[in-house]
């Protein structure tokens, strides 16, 4: 699984680098997602909704969402 640390950039740039990833993946295979920005917090939850990709919430702390996105 590969597992991609983007608490150090801010929107747009994390949605940006999801997209990217998703891209190179397979169907079926997973990538996880750190973010930190408040903003890309709610925008990338809500772009993998409505694109259809199964993702679930690993781990939400104050400051940190952790994502698991499957393709």
């Amino acid at each position: 699984m590969i597992i991609i640390d983007l608490t150090s950039y801010r929107c747009p740039l994390p949605l940006v680098k999801t997209k990217m990833a998703l891209k190179q993946l397979k169907s079926g295979e997973k990538i996880t997602i750190q973010l930190s920005d408040p903003g890309s917090k709610l925008d990338v939850p809500r772009f993998l909704k409505k694109v259809g990709f199964c993702h679930k919430v690993l781990q939400h702390e104050e400051s940190i969402l952790t994502l698991e996105i499957t393709k």
